[in-house]
């Protein structure tokens, strides 16, 4: 039975008994910060099991793509080593939310198992908890599975309920106990069945977990049973794909095998029992699939995984032997496997290639470079590899520390793990106390928060509550002096989010404060940088804060377009584009975000017509304070890596929905035109767009009308023929340069016809050493091949100089390459004239940066050929 078959007959089945089928969520879990990564089938559903969430079904079933690979769940070390470790693999599994328990799970799990997939009920053996006599019961009395075949788990990890089979998903919460169903590979391979000294072996393999919900354990410990217990399951597809295709190992099923092939293929390796072939082909579905989800290499985080994943990779590849980009090649192969169960990963094929070759290609001199330094440790000490150039590795050359152990794994050498940890925590002492000092310069603060009013208001009474100088805090300022002002209210937005400071002015009895910039002291404390310019300000004056008006519309029109933008670009290129940094200022707005390709003339186009159509349509802007989860049920977007508190600010504005604290126009009408005036790439998959809105837009676009006319004129047209005249110029510039190097090669040839008169035999060999006025290094060559016919027999070397360089091209005759090199005869030209060069016994070429040793070096051919003939 094929991969694709035992996923439909898991769904189709579970949709028989009135499940929902749900599709499988990302990789990154969702507003859930306690996990890295998707690392089972149950995540998606975590919210509805602590009740924090409701479905519209109380019955589901899906086919969830998990990672294990950082934190807790790191299995990334024994991929490849062992027949059922994975970075990435497919979770089958049905859940009941308050709905079913044990007796239908259990039912359920045997019918699929012993009629849709056909196992034999004599290979199967089942597990419960000790305490767990209705589960038992089940299986004895209802299913009819022999007692020698249920086996009671006890607390084996320590404690009640410590037990391999009772689940709990933390030290407080939903819990309860497990059954567990294993398949018997037979006699004939070792081990023992669960519980026993040898369950540790391959022949009992777990193939179904069934978690039963039915406590939630209080702070104190007590466990108290659940109003509507629940029920989560787990099956690995790869595991039970093995069993149903009679192999032992998951690299053996038909999806591995497959992939296996292509990753040998393009590695050009006949050995398919390759370790290194199983951990690319288990490594392209991780990295594939993380891709898709939106995440892209980089040095922590999500990024770090998905980078440790590839690169392990790629040294597999190098291990094998191939030392090009190949592994984003097996996309495709993956695509074929796997691309009509996951309808996102065809879609997103051509972007995942795109990535994993570039990161392939920033990593191949890595590599390179990294090996040869752990080589030469190596070979100073075969058995040991000290933590400080494990270190030196990681952190100069981009060597995830579990690539290392890799290596030094297959060698048997052993890994000074706490000399790494030793080097790692030096480094960050350093950093902390570099960010001490910084801290130290700023200004320390105790008293209110400010109240911002600037959402509704640009001018504001207020009082002033605290005032520095220097960075030491001060009773007044006086006019000339540079400070900081703190306010109780105020209507300066502060540096947030992207969006710079307010500007303006604070006036108030004779004080004039000019503020340059507003930035928050502390996360709810706005400070007021400028200098005062009259009078004096001092602790408890009032002052009227008057925001800069004009600037600040400028700078909102600019961050509503942001907004616009960013849904414009997910619309585009697809929702895997995500900000990765932004800068609003009254001038323009930069936005950073992720993607692996320069973004098209006509992809650019696309997002300038829907942001200005947004602006058309001139919707209201709509800002709601709401919880967390309210405003991701709302449709919201939260922006990665951001800390948001329980409380959040949703923008509506058109189309777009985020979380955003900024200040922002009444109307997308107000934003006036939209234009794009660069793209850019700043970083590995990060793309950086630049635009400009209202006047900012209109003088762009005048300026370049002006230019536009500008060159018209130059070129005696108008502007709407201006394309056609280009295409005019250029064609006759073309004939041009035809007519241009045909009269240079005429001139060369008649050159070479006088230069031949010139040439001197020595010992049989006719030997010439001339400079070519005006040729560039295509007459050199075009001249020396015309020389070599008519000299029969020769040593050439031939010169000419242009904006002070050399270039010099040496030639010898197939018959005389045995007494002179034209690599040897060009580098001892080049070497008088400033330069080296080598090449071909006959054809050689160098270049030089002194031409004031020319004519001598030409002049001392004669000898230098003399001598090698003599």
């Amino acid at each position: 039975m094929k991969s694709s078959e035992i996923r439909d007959k898991f769904l189709t089945f579970f949709e028989s008994k009135g499940h929902s089928v749900v599709r499988s969520s990302p990789l990154v879990p969702g507003n859930d910060p306690t996990m890295l990564l998707t690392n089972s089938g149950m995540v998606q559903f975590k919210d509805v099991f602590i009740g924090t969430d409701s479905r519209p079904y109380t019955r589901a079933t899906s086919v969830q793509r998990c990672v294990r690979a950082g934190g807790k769940h790191n299995d990334l070390e024994n991929v490849g080593y062992t027949a059922r470790h994975h970075t990435f693999f497919e979770m089958l599994g049905n859940f009941s939310f308050g709905d079913y328990f044990k007796r239908d799970a259990i039912n359920y799990a045997w019918e699929l198992l012993t009629k849709v997939y056909g196992l034999p009920a004599d290979k199967l053996t089942v597990t419960v908890y000790v305490e767990d006599d209705e589960a038992y019961d089940i299986w004895a009395n209802e299913i009819g599975v022999p007692a020698a075949r249920i086996i009671r788990i006890g607390d084996n990890k320590g404690g009640r309920y410590a037990s391999d089979n009772f689940w709990q998903m933390a030290d407080t919460g939903p819990c309860g106990p497990c059954t567990e169903i294993f398949y018997d590979h037979g006699a004939d391979i070792p081990g023992g069945p669960p519980g026993s000294p040898d369950e540790d072996g391959d022949r009992f393999i777990e193939i179904w977990n069934l978690v039963f919900m039915q406590f939630n354990r209080d702070e104190a410990g007590n466990m108290n049973k659940l109003p509507k217990p629940c029920v989560d399951t787990g099956m690995g597809m790869e595991r039970l794909a093995a069993v149903l295709q009679h192999v032992h190992s998951n690299y053996e099923i038909d999806l591995f095998q497959n992939l296996i092939r292509a990753a040998a293929r393009e590695t050009r390796t006949l050995d398919l029992e390759s370790k290194s072939l199983r951990v690319i082909a288990d490594h392209i579905r991780a990295a594939s699939f993380l891709i898709v989800d939106g995440i892209i290499p980089g040095p922590e985080g999500h990024g770090y995984v998905l980078r440790r994943i590839i690169r392990r990779a790629l040294r597999h590849g190098h291990k094998l032997g191939q030392n090009r980009p190949f592994f984003y090649k097996l996309v495709e192969d993956l695509n074929d496997e796997m691309g009509a169960a996951y309808p996102e990963l065809a879609e997103a094929k051509q972007r995942v290639a795109q990535t994993l070759r570039q990161e392939e290609e920033r990593f191949g001199e890595t590599l390179e470079n990294g090996m040869k330094i752990l080589e030469a440790q190596l070979a100073k000490d075969s058995k040991n590899l000290d933590g400080a150039t494990a270190f030196t590795l990681y952190d100069t050359y981009g060597f995830p520390l579990d690539l290392t152990a890799d290596i030094c794994r297959e060698r048997g050498v052993t890994l000074d793990q706490a000399g790494f940890t030793a080097a790692m925590e030096q480094q960050k002492k350093t950093a902390r106390a570099a960010g001490k000092f910084k801290m130290a310069a700023g200004v320390e603060y105790s008293g209110a928060k400010t109240t911002f009013i600037g959402y509704d208001s640009l001018v504001h009474n207020a009082t002033i509550i605290a005032l520095y100088c220097g960075g030491a805090k001060v009773e007044q300022l006086k006019a000339g002096q540079a400070g900081i002002v703190v306010l109780d209210t105020t209507p300066f937005y502060a540096e947030s989010g992207g969006q710079v400071g307010d500007q303006g002015l604070l006036k108030g009895g004779d004080g004039s404060f000019e503020v340059d910039d507003t930035l928050k002291v502390q996360a709810d404390v706005f400070g007021h940088h400028g200098e005062l310019v009259a009078g004096v300000l001092k602790v408890g004056d009032k002052v009227d804060a008057i925001v800069d008006e004009d600037k600040r519309g400028r700078t909102i029109r600019n961050h509503s377009a942001t907004h616009l933008m960013h849904k414009a670009l997910r619309e585009v290129l697809g929702s895997h584009v995500a900000q990765k940094g932004s800068l609003v200022d009254p001038d323009k707005t930069r936005f950073d975000f992720s993607h692996n390709a320069p973004l098209t003339a006509e992809q650019i186009a696309k997002v300038e017509v829907i942001v200005n159509r947004e602006i058309l349509q001139n919707h209201a802007t709509l800002a709601q304070h709401m919880s967390f989860d309210d405003a991701v049920k709302h449709g919201a977007m939260a922006l990665f890596g951001e800390k948001y508190g329980d409380e959040v600010r949703v923008l509506d504005i058109g189309s777009s929905k985020e979380l955003c604290g900024g200040v922002h126009v009444e109307r997308t009408g107000d934003i006036g035109l939209f234009k794009i005036i660069s793209e850019a790439g700043v970083a590995a998959g990060i793309r950086r767009l630049e635009a400009v809105t209202g006047e900012g837009a209109l003088a762009m676009v005048q300026s370049l009308g002006r230019r536009l006319q500008e060159a018209a004129g130059a070129l005696k047209t108008n502007p709407e023929e201006l394309t056609t005249r280009i295409g005019q110029v250029q064609d006759q510039v073309r004939s041009l340069e035809k007519e241009l190097a045909a009269l240079k090669s005429k001139l060369a040839s008649g050159q070479g016809d006088e230069l031949v008169t010139r040439a001197i035999d020595v010992n049989g060999i006719m030997v010439l050493a001339a400079t070519l006025e005006g040729a560039d290094v295509a007459r050199l060559r075009e001249t020396m091949d015309k020389l070599k016919d008519k000299l029969k027999t020769a040593a050439i070397v031939l010169a000419s100089v242009a904006d002070g360089k050399v270039s010099l091209i040496a030639g010898v005759t197939a018959d005389a390459t045995a007494r002179v090199k034209a690599g040897e005869l060009v580098n001892f030209v080049a070497q008088q004239v400033g330069g080296k060069g080598g090449g071909r016994p006959d054809m050689a070429q160098a270049g030089g940066t002194d031409p004031s040793g020319l004519a001598q070096a030409l002049a001392g051919v004669v000898a230098w050929v003399g001598q090698r003939t003599g």
